[in-house]
């Protein structure tokens, strides 16, 4: 699976992830649990949900704004991690909590959060075509060099 097809994946699945208990389950294999600070519970109420690869047992990745962060320390307090890595993500600036929003903010929200993945797509789609145009120049000098 690429990685736009991942990111499609996250954004389709996070939608009921905007529930701090939901997002709490999905950290049932988190490395750190007592004496630490960053618990599942504070990781849930952060926004994060828990991702892990093959390689990266502590993948945690915003249900809004799609950051991914890796490298955990026990000590890391997940409120600030985010806000210093994604101070615009709009979960972090919902300013009540989700199960007080109208039927209007929550549309709004949503909103916000496709633009979010809308623009990371494309962002992607941008690198890959970047990289393509890069891999054409290299291919295309090679041949004028041999000629």
């Amino acid at each position: 699976m690429d990685s736009i097809d991942a990111l499609t994946t996250k954004f389709f699945s996070y939608d009921k992830m905007y529930s701090q208990e939901s997002r709490k389950q999905s950290f049932a294999d988190w490395p750190f649990r007592e004496d630490c600070n960053c618990t599942p519970e504070k990781m849930a109420k952060a926004g994060f949900v828990h991702c892990p690869s093959q390689n990266e047992p502590d993948v945690a990745c915003c249900f809004f704004c799609l950051i991914e962060l890796e490298g955990w320390e026990p000590d890391d307090d997940p409120w600030s991690e985010h806000i210093k890595r994604s101070p615009n993500c709009g979960f972090l600036n919902m300013k009540k909590d989700f199960t007080k929003l109208t039927v209007a903010e929550f549309f709004h929200m949503e909103k916000e959060r496709l633009k979010v993945y809308q623009r990371k797509v494309c962002h992607k789609k941008m690198a890959y075509l970047r990289d393509d145009i890069d891999q054409t120049l290299e291919s295309l000098k090679s041949q004028l060099d041999s000629i």
